[in-house]
């Protein structure tokens, strides 16, 4: 029952914030505004430029978003028990991830659609812009490659969900071309591709694939080129043609996934079957980093992430048809994924009581089940661990509706790896964005943009051979490297509204402070591990990392301090870009 009651007034409480919070954000602060003329009205291109519902729109920035963070994050996060863990996905993504995700997609909107390091240049100075931009590809970088892997690691894991991960493709295509091209009724042709896509799911649980060794690389290495192929082609597509429409069949996934889980949570929460079996609190695991600051650095996707940002000012700011939307979309998205997260923590810490196989066959449940998976650091730490808890755990709950238990699991494997490839091309398309904007001259072609980003993807995961493992060797910094982007777009968005608001801008500014604190912490504590460790080249980049956070930072409060409140100064862009 207690799990019925963490999921009724978590869901409760996002709703009546969204309602609360999110508007007086939305209407009072940034005072959006559909007279004024955004980027995907002024630039329509049929490519990256296009008007797009609400509804579409919020399916694509979602997915984009979302990926596997809100789901290895709060994985793990649990070993430290679930209040802590819970307390953060509910305060974080209402009070920071959202506003976060809000103010940058809108402040995007409001500068021809241009990406976080662009308006960062234009609200302190060039300067920081391009101390920004090497956080930004750091980031970018880790993530084409890593998710890469994550895919790789997902279909090796859970074969079955091979079959319905590509079949999606041809099916988002047709969808698109029906909608786009033919004019076809987007609701009632998307209900008729989830349809077709879940059948496509009971396919693969009984027929899995699996990837043999080829030419000496791994089947780990051979997914991960095949997958960065993948994602050239669909980075440099129309956004009509491949994006969209897959992110519209990935947001209907999402909520039978998220419908199946909470069923699955009534259903066992009511037959008795279902009781939190991790501790509230448990401060010192073995072999944890120290809960403060780790636990902020863990969760980022479900509480706020800074690639967040990179979404918002990279992709769905060029497609939101007008300013309203930007609520639902930002605001509004960020909250489901404060959902998707919330689920994960009862299925790690209650789900996965219902029935737990260890490695050697047996067969543990209760409060055993939870101990022997999250016994230390080093057992739960692994990416297969964290799927593992999640997908096990959600399986026990979906299997207690009826639905057999093979079944469910290809359902959670499939959902996992269908929004870890929405991420992977989305990034990839957000990098070439970014190539473009800061060196327009040399990389203008999207082709050869796009190219170089996949390239370099593929250099990192091949630099530890054959086994095509190589982009875990930067994976350390990705944590305190996306916190520290959270920050400094917060930081932007704390000069934005300085100028434009007498008090609205400590809904940022807050935030960014507590993201500078966590993430300095963490870099700092890393910067310590990777010496004891002798790790020099992760020494040197995150002395870089941690200066560059300095920089932008030492100049974002000089310009913070100079910033007047105007009380013309909204009206007189908002009269411009009518």
């Amino acid at each position: 029952m207690e799990s019925i009651l963490i999921m009724v007034l978590v869901f409760a409480g996002y709703l009546v914030m969204y309602q609360l919070y999110g508007k007086y954000i939305g209407n009072k602060i940034f005072r959006l505004n559909d007279q004024n003329m955004v980027p995907s009205v002024e630039f329509e291109d049929g490519e990256d430029f296009v008007p797009t519902k609400k509804e579409v729109i919020f399916g694509h920035h979602f997915a984009s978003i979302a990926g596997t963070g809100p789901i290895v994050g709060p994985a793990i996060a649990v070993i430290w028990g679930w209040m802590p863990a819970l307390i953060w996905v509910f305060v974080g993504s209402i009070v920071m991830g959202a506003a976060h995700d809000f103010g940058t997609l809108i402040l995007s909107m409001r500068n021809q659609g241009k990406s976080l390091s662009e308006f960062t240049g234009k609200y302190i100075n060039t300067r920081t812009k391009y101390f920004l931009f090497f956080i930004v590809f750091m980031e970018l970088w880790i993530i084409v490659a890593i998710f890469g892997l994550v895919i790789a690691i997902l279909f090796k894991m859970y074969p079955q969900s091979v079959i319905p991960v590509w079949l999606e493709i041809p099916i988002a295509v047709y969808l698109g071309y029906l909608v786009y091209k033919k004019g076809a009724n987007l609701l009632v042709w998307s209900i008729i591709a989830v349809v077709v896509m879940y059948l496509t799911i009971i396919l693969g649980a009984y027929v899995p694939l699996k990837m043999p060794s080829v030419l000496g690389l791994s089947p780990i290495a051979v997914w991960s080129i095949i997958l960065l192929a993948y994602a050239y082609i669909a980075s440099v597509l129309p956004v009509t043609t491949l994006l969209q429409p897959r992110d519209y069949i990935n947001s209907h996934e999402l909520v039978v996934a998220l419908l199946l889980l909470v069923l699955g949570v009534f259903f066992a929460g009511f037959g008795g079957h279902l009781h939190v079996v991790a501790p509230a609190v448990r401060p010192h695991p073995a072999g944890t980093p120290p809960l403060w600051p780790f636990l902020f650095i863990t969760i980022a996707c479900g509480a706020i992430s800074g690639f967040h940002a990179l979404v918002s000012s990279g992709t769905s700011s060029k497609q939101v048809r007008k300013e309203t939307d930007s609520l639902f979309v930002g605001y509004g998205s960020m909250l489901m994924e404060g959902s998707l997260a919330t689920l994960v923590i009862i299925a790690t810490t209650a789900g996965i009581g219902m029935g737990y196989v260890t490695k050697d066959g047996t067969l543990l449940t209760g409060v055993a089940a939870w101990t022997q998976h999250y016994s230390s650091w080093a057992a739960a730490g692994g990416l297969s661990s964290k799927v593992g808890a999640f997908v096990e755990g959600s399986a026990n709950m979906i299997e207690a509706i009826g639905i057999p238990k093979i079944v469910a699991m290809t359902i959670m494997g499939v959902f996992v790896a269908s929004f870890a490839g929405t991420t992977m091309d989305t990034a990839t398309r957000v990098q070439r964005y970014l190539l473009t904007e800061t060196f327009p001259k040399t990389f203008r072609n999207k082709f050869f943009s796009t190219g170089v980003v996949v390239a370099v993807a593929l250099f990192l995961i091949f630099s530890s051979g054959a086994n095509g493992k190589g982009a875990l060797a930067l994976w350390p910094l990705f944590g305190a490297v996306n916190q520290t982007l959270a920050a400094l777009a917060l930081l932007v968005v704390t000069i934005y509204l300085k100028g434009r608001s007498k008090l609205g801008w400590l809904v940022s500014l807050l935030p960014a402070i507590f993201m500078f604190v966590v993430a300095a912490w963490a870099a700092v504590e890393n910067q310590v591990n990777f010496g004891a460790k002798h790790n020099m080249l992760l020494q040197v980049l995150n002395v870089i990392i941690i200066i560059s956070m300095v920089w932008v930072a030492v100049e974002g409060i000089s310009v913070f301090s100079k910033t007047k409140y105007s009380p013309t100064l909204m009206d007189d862009e908002m009269k411009k870009a009518a």
